[in-house]
């Protein structure tokens, strides 16, 4: 999630770049929004796009 957020545009999109059985784990957990589609980026939820922000700053932030 936090290297995904590294991607974030027009809101809630990340481009679409990692293996299609993380995308589907994602989506399980609620995470994305279905991956399912010919566009070249995902669609976080509000949940996936807090867990990222928050992902970033513990694995990249400053300590």
């Amino acid at each position: 999630m936090a290297i995904l957020s590294l991607t974030l545009h027009d809101g809630l999109r990340v481009w679409k770049g990692i293996d299609w059985d993380i995308t589907n784990r994602l989506f399980q957990k609620g995470l994305i929004e279905n991956p399912a589609s010919q566009a070249k980026s995902l669609v976080l939820t509000e949940h996936g796009l807090e867990l990222a922000k928050r992902a970033l700053e513990e694995q990249f932030g400053k300590g």
